[in-house]
């Protein structure tokens, strides 16, 4: 038995997966909340199974060792020993990292040296990492970064036009993410039009609390609606995606809010959430769009965004081969599909209403037969992509 274990650690989670290798066998998944309380919980889904309980997880290496330990007492696993590698989510290695990498202490560095970029993620991914060499010393450790796919990008479109010297100075520039996601996605949706993924022109629509598109030429990122953060393009559950950049100047004004009171509440407080004033849940403001008008308009500005970024991207690619839906309200909101597709019927993207309305998070051709370019739901699978490239590094 091979097992390699997929971490996505977060500032006050930690969610894993153990998948049997090279059989691609799901043998456990789970995440433990709250982080740094004595109230933490751990969730361990296997065979069928759900096992919840209540633990104390000060840090991540004690969420860590619960884990674990959790592996062992439900008979997931019978020793640590079948555990051959680690793969982890890391949120952010800017420009150093085009690909994944086994984790040594000076990557360890790395990625905290590129902690202000990703401040809430990076930091986790370090002491997730840390904890790993503490708890299976000698296990090997891969770093899969979430901006490595889209380093592909061109510079006429990750650079902002701001003085040239601010990028060569702190490296401001568009990064993107969710790209180990829109790999595996777009790499999916090129296999399903039976297609060479080197040969693809995909666009991919990975919508969810944290949302974004991206357009992938020939099997590279060609530009992504994400910036140099994750708050850039798209209305998300609680970012406020694209805003011009003097309203956090006329709010800090006109509020009295501090710098970081406003970069807060762009991330935390805006988004569907700020405008319904309903929830961040996209299924509770779809539940209301009929009767509240905030609801619908949230669900049209939500649209709308989406709507712009693929058209861009359709030029930018001079057509496209395939449009993917993937992500939480990508995979399973046909409400949310109809409405941004709806917007290229001059194109001949035609969607079949009856597929669309039943497909829930299985992959599955949405669009007509006569539809000129073709719309999936593929489901993602970042986990297995972690794994992937972590058992190939390792094995």
């Amino acid at each position: 038995m091979a097992i390699v274990m997929a971490l996505n650690a977060g500032s006050s989670s930690l969610k894993f997966q153990l998948i049997e290798m090279p059989a691609e066998t799901e043998i456990a998944a789970g995440v433990i909340d709250r982080i740094g309380l004595e109230s933490s919980t751990m969730t361990v889904k296997f065979d069928g199974n759900k096992h919840k309980a209540g633990i104390t997880a000060l840090d991540h290496g004690e969420a860590l060792k619960a884990a674990l330990q959790a592996f062992l007492d439900l008979n997931i696993i019978p020793a640590f020993d079948v555990i051959v590698a680690v793969g982890h989510r890391v949120v952010q290695g800017a420009d150093r990292y085009k690909g994944a990498t086994l984790v040594t202490d000076a990557v360890i560095a790395d990625i905290e040296d590129l902690a202000e970029l990703a401040p809430l993620h990076n930091r986790a991914n370090a002491l997730g990492m840390r904890a790993v060499m503490e708890l299976l010393p000698g296990v090997p450790q891969v770093a899969v970064f979430d901006t490595a796919f889209h380093q592909s990008i061109p510079a006429k479109n990750y650079l902002y036009a701001l003085p040239y010297k601010y990028y060569e100075e702190f490296g401001i520039r568009k990064y993107g993410y969710h790209g180990t996601s829109v790999q595996f996605v777009s790499s999916e949706a090129a296999k399903a039009i039976d297609k060479p993924f080197e040969e693809a022109k995909v666009i991919v629509a990975h919508l969810g609390a944290g949302s974004s598109v991206t357009a992938v030429d020939h099997g590279k990122s060609l530009d992504t609606s994400m910036g140099m953060s994750p708050v850039a393009g798209l209305m998300m559950a609680t970012r406020v995606g694209d805003i011009d950049p003097s309203v956090t100047y006329f709010l800090q004004e006109k509020t009295g809010m501090s710098n970081e009171e406003v970069v807060r509440m762009m991330n935390k407080e805006s988004g569907w959430y700020g405008v319904s004033e309903i929830s961040e849940d996209m299924r509770e403001i779809e539940d209301t769009m009929n009767t509240n008008p905030r609801a619908m308009l949230t669900m049209e500005m939500f649209a709308e965004r989406a709507i712009s970024y693929v058209g861009s991207f359709m030029a930018k690619l001079n057509g496209a081969d395939v449009i993917a839906f993937s992500g939480g309200v990508g995979e399973n909101s046909p409400i949310v599909r109809e409405m941004i597709m709806r917007q290229f019927k001059y194109m001949g993207i035609e969607i079949d209403e009856e597929v669309n309305n039943a497909t829930h998070g299985k992959l599955k051709r949405i669009s007509t037969d006569a539809s000129t370019v073709p719309v999936y739901v593929v489901p993602t699978n970042e986990e297995l992509a972690i794994v992937r490239d972590t058992y190939r590094l390792t094995k």
